[in-house]
């Protein structure tokens, strides 16, 4: 859990409350505890704060998930493993190095933002509960207004051989009156604006795709890769629509694309999911408007947790497609936050119940989609240590097991596995995704 503009909140020292001296009371002399144990924690500190040093991390990691995977013969509870090989534990120790760098220790809370925060998430649990948010979740979800065509503004680019539009709109979004965070959020200025990059065909009305990018991205450049734009585009002859999640891209607010939307301000990550199904439920009716034959979702990593979470607050799709999938952000922030993180998030009642309750409002799980579930489709890396393989078995779990393909990868493996990208295209087909391929984009 990040927060880009805080400092270091140190592990305690062993036997002393808090960080507090191990020593005596009264004492002007270190303990022994603080003798042995003081070295230590000095060095790691110095580490900690060098990245490579930390990246080193990744090694035993990796050998501990290859481990109690060739010993229990599964990688999470219930799922085999694949073949163990060189490539697989090479894509685990990426997507370890990538933790173990991304837990910087100028990102880490301090002290007091656990009794902030707490106050926050305790505020919005009375809240929801009073107002029957956290019983019926589908009754916190407000339906925007239409998006018209006066109301886009709308450029042009070219990325990575693909011409698109840029189309612009005013996302109208705001959290309620006295809805906890709601002031910090209205104060991202730049994420008032919502935009989508368009990759469509001229001549006859075609079935679109909303593709939804995941954490970090953003970007043209990037989005076109992460989505397979030119896959759906050319080969299946779609049209296809990629939203920009709040606070990412052209919204962001901070030098890091999205960084304030996962971060320790969990009520951010609540206003940022509501207002990214708010967003792309306007978008979807503008592309209603365009004749859309038919319309499916995809998204991968955080964009599967929308997509997910969408396909069960509205209907009208005719496939959603889960890449990588999130499902349960209290759990992975549990999972990812270092040590003395989670035990004082714990003992401030951040964790273990309160954040849970609050984020019934904007989880997938708590919705059935409104898809069929033949037309339903997970794909996931048996060895992503980001999203993790559990979050992928909890949805598939949730959906009732339609289809899946596990790839033996990290988290972003899929870009270049074969199987996914012929399980893709092949899932889409057989749900009627199908224009007239064209080799040029056009």
């Amino acid at each position: 859990m990040g927060h880009a503009e805080h400092a270091v909140d140190e592990a305690p020292t062993p036997g002393a409350p808090d960080g507090g001296s191990a020593s005596a009371p009264g004492s002007g002399s270190p303990s022994l505890v603080e003798r042995v144990v003081g070295p230590y924690r000095s060095v790691m500190k110095f580490l900690g704060r060098r990245a490579l040093a930390r990246a080193t991390l990744a090694v035993p990691r990796t050998l501990r998930f290859l481990g109690a995977a060739a010993l229990s013969g599964e990688v999470s509870a219930g799922l085999p493993r694949p073949t163990l090989s060189l490539a697989l534990a090479g894509g685990v120790a990426m997507d370890e190095a990538l933790l173990a760098m991304a837990m910087t220790p100028n990102r880490f809370p301090r002290r007091a933002d656990f009794a902030r925060v707490s106050a926050e998430l305790a505020d919005a649990r009375r809240m929801f509960s009073r107002r029957g948010w956290i019983a019926h979740p589908a009754t916190y979800h407000r339906t925007p207004p239409p998006l018209g065509a006066g109301d886009l503004e709308t450029t042009r680019g070219w990325a990575l051989g693909l011409g698109y539009e840029r189309i612009t709109y005013d996302s109208g979004f705001s959290p309620r009156p006295a809805e906890p965070g709601g002031e910090r959020w209205m104060a991202y200025e730049p994420n008032r604006r919502a935009t989508a990059a368009v990759v469509r065909h001229g001549g006859a009305a075609r079935p679109w795709m909303v593709c939804v990018h995941g954490f970090c991205m953003g970007y043209p450049f990037m989005d076109f890769t992460g989505l397979h734009a030119a896959k759906l585009h050319r080969e299946l002859g779609l049209n296809v629509a990629m939203p920009v999640l709040p606070l990412h891209g052209q919204r962001k607010v901070t030098p890091v694309s999205g960084e304030p939307f996962l971060s320790f301000d969990m009520m951010n990550t609540v206003h940022g999911l509501t207002q990214a199904v708010w967003d792309i439920r306007r978008l979807l009716s503008w592309i209603r408007d365009q004749g859309a034959t038919s319309i499916g979702l995809y998204g991968v990593s955080l964009g599967a947790y929308v997509v997910s979470l969408l396909s069960g607050i509205e209907d009208g799709f005719d496939a959603v497609v889960a890449g990588i999938p999130v499902v349960d952000l209290p759990s992975l922030f549990h999972a990812h936050s270092p040590v003395h993180i989670r035990a004082r998030s714990i003992e401030h009642h951040i964790l273990g119940g309160v954040a849970e309750d609050v984020f019934r409002v904007v989880s997938p799980l708590s919705f059935e989609s409104t898809v069929p579930r033949h037309r339903r489709y997970v794909f996931a890396g048996y060895g992503d240590r980001l999203a993790t393989a559990a979050q992928a078995r909890m949805l598939w779990e949730h959906w009732d097991r339609p289809s899946i393909s596990w790839f033996a990868g990290n988290h972003v493996g899929y870009l270049w596995s074969r199987q996914v990208g012929e399980f893709l295209g092949q899932s889409l087909a057989a749900s009627g995704f199908r224009g007239t391929a064209v080799a040029d984009g056009g």
